[in-house]
């Protein structure tokens, strides 16, 4: 997942000098809390605020970050993935099953399908099975979500996998990752 020092790094580049990025970078929860819900913000200062938020695991930080998780930009999301990680609100794993599950959102859903991996909740296995069941079919464009669901199944050693793992065999970018992954199955 994506380091702190990077994050803030990039959040400082898009806030271009401004003197908000100083005082989101060092205010307080109340402070930043406030900057989520104050009017008129760039979408950099809710990042700031909510990744700051997320990393001191005050709750105000869940739907800005959820929100983030479904980003189109790619770190973005695993900034988010990364906050809600050490956030540890009980309605991650949901949230992010129900990102990573979503059709019509396949194109962000490396970001959820990492975090379900790495949350080891009793949703994370489910919906990384039903998520790589429905990336098998032959030209699926999203091969780098069905590898990050492969290897996920892999780390998870949930032996509900071994269908859809056993499937993910026949498919050239998979193949490797899906055998080492059965080999971890019980």
């Amino acid at each position: 997942m994506t380091d702190v020092p990077d994050v803030l790094e990039r959040l400082r580049a898009e806030a271009a000098g401004s003197p908000r990025y100083g005082e989101l970078r060092d205010a307080g929860p109340d402070a930043l809390a406030a900057a989520l819900t104050g009017a008129g913000l760039p979408l950099w200062a809710r990042e700031l605020a909510a990744y700051r938020l997320g990393l001191a695991r005050d709750a105000r930080a869940f739907e800005p970050l959820v929100l983030l998780l479904n980003h189109r930009d790619p770190p973005r999301c695993a900034a988010a993935a990364r906050a809600l990680a050490v956030l540890g609100d009980p309605r991650t794993a949901r949230a992010a099953a129900a990102l990573a599950t979503n059709e019509l959102r396949t194109a962000y859903a490396l970001q959820p399908v990492r975090l379900l991996t790495a949350l080891r909740a009793p949703e994370s296995a489910p919906a990384l099975i039903r998520t790589l069941s429905r990336l098998l079919s032959p030209h699926d464009p999203y091969w780098r979500v069905a590898l990050a669901c492969v290897e996920g199944l892999g780390e998870l050693a949930d032996a509900r996998a071994r269908e859809v793992l056993t499937r993910a065999q026949a498919h050239p970018r998979l193949a490797v990752a899906a055998t080492r992954a059965l080999h971890a199955l019980p």
